[in-house]
């Protein structure tokens, strides 16, 4: 492990690494006529081990320094999982309406349970592209983090031929950790619902307590699972990993920095969350007003909720990108923050930098020694 990252600026002898690197000396301060030299900075961050001020800004400059490749990504996949939720659940739920309007009286009950069945199986349409889309955006987005690192820009269909390559593994990823959280929470609400219908009082009672307390457990359960599994992304797409020596890999990882990475989490999800809050709460506000203002007595209710919907999601769609890019992107850093700190992966990138740089042919300084290239 490498943990100190000092050389002198006029040494006429280069760096060594891998596994023929020599011990660095413990750095005695700068000599006579030297002084400090910064950590270079060929991209998005220096690179040194992340401080929190640099996570942060990173997260956000991720967007500004390639747009199109980032922004343009986070919306049409926003985009598209938007419109086919609303198309697929709309369209279904008012042909259920519809069916249970004209059906006759002794048949609606049985009519409702139908309609009610097949608008749950119409979700998992969605829900099926909406995993498989978010897996693709985590993708495009370690990719970028990475390669922006080393002051690389690549194009949209670049970065999309690159994490398609590593698509399934991540959704697969998706999925799991999606299927875990599902499954706890119905285990919970399943304890709960039996609870009141059986126990009378007491049930209720007991039912309630489970509800309370169940739910934190799992809500704690979900935290240091996440955080302990945080960079499998960033291990599935840059290292080449599957599914469980990713996780095995993000478990050791974060060993000794799950508070941090806690924290980084929660910091880099409130600050999104109160964004998209100040963003999209002005606009709730006027479509409200402005629709019993133009319609009071509620005669275009039909047209008025089109509008209301058309707007809402022509401001949804651009605020759930930026969210999705950033909470990516940090993430992102995050893994290559670890590996700095734990793996000198800093040592690994300045090497790279300067290599091709000079024309020479090196290779992928993400790979880890073992592992097969992607």
């Amino acid at each position: 492990m490498v943990t100190d990252h000092w050389q002198a600026p006029d040494s006429p002898v280069p760096p060594q690494y891998g596994e023929f690197a020599t011990p660095t000396p413990a750095y005695q301060g700068p000599r006579p006529g030297q002084g400090w030299a910064p950590p270079p900075k060929p991209g998005l961050i220096p690179l040194r081990p992340i401080g929190l001020g640099t996570l942060l800004g990173a997260s956000f400059q991720v967007l500004r320094r390639n747009p199109k490749a980032t922004f343009g990504s986070g919306l049409i996949i926003q985009a598209a999982i938007m419109l086919v939720t609303v198309l697929v659940v709309g369209l279904v739920t008012l042909w259920a309406f519809d069916r249970i309007d004209s059906a006759p009286l002794d048949q609606q009950d049985a009519v409702a349970a139908g309609s009610v069945l097949t608008g749950v199986l119409s979700a998992i349409i969605p829900l099926a592209l909406t995993v498989i889309a978010s897996a693709l955006l985590q993708a495009i987005i370690v990719v970028e983090v990475a390669r922006a690192t080393l002051g690389e820009k690549q194009r949209l269909s670049a970065l999309w031929r690159r994490a398609a390559t590593r698509l399934w593994p991540l959704a697969l990823w998706t999925l799991l950790i999606t299927g875990a959280l599902l499954l706890g929470v119905a285990v919970v609400a399943g304890i709960v619902v039996l609870l009141v219908a059986v126990g009378g009082v007491a049930g209720i009672v007991a039912g309630v307590l489970v509800g309370v307390f169940g739910g934190l457990l799992l809500a704690a359960a979900s935290f240091y699972f996440y955080t302990k599994t945080s960079v499998v992304p960033s291990l599935i797409v840059l290292e080449n990993l599957g599914v469980r020596a990713s996780v095995i890999r993000s478990w050791s990882l974060t060993r000794g920095y799950f508070w941090r990475t806690l924290g980084v989490l929660l910091l880099v999800t409130l600050i999104v969350q109160v964004i998209s809050q100040v963003v999209s709460l002005p606009v709730s506000l006027v479509l409200g007003f402005g629709t019993v203002l133009v319609d009071p007595n509620g005669a275009f209710a039909f047209e008025s909720s089109i509008v209301t919907l058309v707007v809402t999601l022509i401001v949804a769609i651009p605020i759930a990108a930026v969210a999705a890019v950033v909470q990516s992107a940090a993430v992102a850093l995050i893994y290559l923050d670890l590996r700095m700190r734990k793996e000198g992966l800093d040592l690994e990138l300045a090497r790279y930098v300067e290599s091709a740089a000079q024309g020479f042919d090196v290779p992928d300084p993400y790979l880890v020694t073992g592992h097969p290239a992607p």
